[in-house]
């Protein structure tokens, strides 16, 4: 009896979930289908795949070395259906995006109509996380990462830049007055992040030279909290152009030590892991985002 592609993907959604039940939301299947699939394959391999506790699944010796010929397997059925898509023209299937919650939020959400009127036929899937994310453990197609990449296995495209800018809602600084030159900052509020610390070194002229590296009151892991808090008035932020441009244009949030703040673009790039022939569904997102995000 032969294995069917629907046991290997109940068996790699279960380990990518952590449980039959999260497998069989994702898979829009009953838990009893899910646990069926899986008792068939096992059944069909001689072999346990998983030992069940009451807690959660681990894999077994035998489930590790099947897992890799399993998504293997599901990852050639993949190229092969994108082949064929892109012979006709018609990108299709599902297309796992993970972004940064910011960057998901005011450039992804925005186009996502535009993407789907172009493409129906392909499936998004949007993740955000404020982290960085192992593709393959992720089961994610193409991630959105800002800033310098560190991660050399991966393939990368850059899609654009941004500008970096200091400032504050008219509030706080109503509240707290303007500071007029770099060293008032050490007497103001300053709202930062937890990591990379990188992103607490501002583009300002300094002693330092062409950074300034502060010491935020307020230190948040999502730059979109970081956003918010700003737009309270709850201190002076530097931020990326792509989530404070509608707010600069209503005047929510004013740009501070304009002639102190040093020209400095924050890259954007897609990474994925395909080494072959770049899938047509990731081809035609990327080169939507990129053409989207030109000056």
């Amino acid at each position: 009896m032969k294995i069917s592609l629907e046991e290997l993907l109940a068996f790699t959604a279960v380990i990518d979930s952590g449980s039959i039940t999260a497998a069989a939301e994702q898979l829009e299947q009953t838990v009893s289908g899910i646990s069926r699939a899986l008792g068939r394959l096992e059944r069909k391999l001689g072999t346990t795949l998983m030992r069940r506790t009451t807690r959660k699944l681990e894999l077994t010796e035998e489930g590790e070395v099947f897992l890799q010929h399993a998504r293997n397997i599901l990852d050639a059925v993949e190229s092969a259906e994108d082949q064929m898509a892109s012979r006709h023209q018609r990108p299709a299937g599902r297309l796992r995006v993970n972004a940064a919650s910011p960057f998901m939020l005011h450039v992804v959400v925005p186009l996502v109509g535009a993407f789907c009127e172009r493409y129906p036929d392909i499936e998004l899937e949007l993740h955000s996380s404020d982290n960085i994310i192992d593709l393959i453990e992720q089961r994610t197609d193409v991630a959105i990462r800002i800033g310098r990449l560190n991660d050399s296995t991966l393939h990368a495209r850059a899609l654009g830049s941004f500008r970096l800018r200091v400032l504050a809602a008219p509030a706080y600084l109503e509240a707290h007055g303007r500071p007029k030159q770099v060293a008032d900052l050490r007497h103001h509020r300053l709202l930062g992040f937890t990591q990379p610390e990188s992103l607490n070194h501002w583009p300002l002229r300094s002693e330092q030279g062409d950074t300034c590296l502060t010491r935020p009151s307020i230190k948040a892991s999502s730059g979109e909290t970081v956003r918010q808090l700003a737009l309270a008035g709850q201190g002076i932020a530097c931020l990326a152009d792509f989530m404070t441009r509608d707010d600069l244009a209503r005047g929510d949030l004013v740009p501070l030590l304009v002639k102190d703040t040093v020209e400095h673009l924050q890259a954007v790039h897609a990474v994925y892991y395909r080494n072959t022939q770049l899938s047509a569904r990731i081809q035609c997102f990327l080169d939507f985002l990129a053409q989207r995000m030109a000056p």
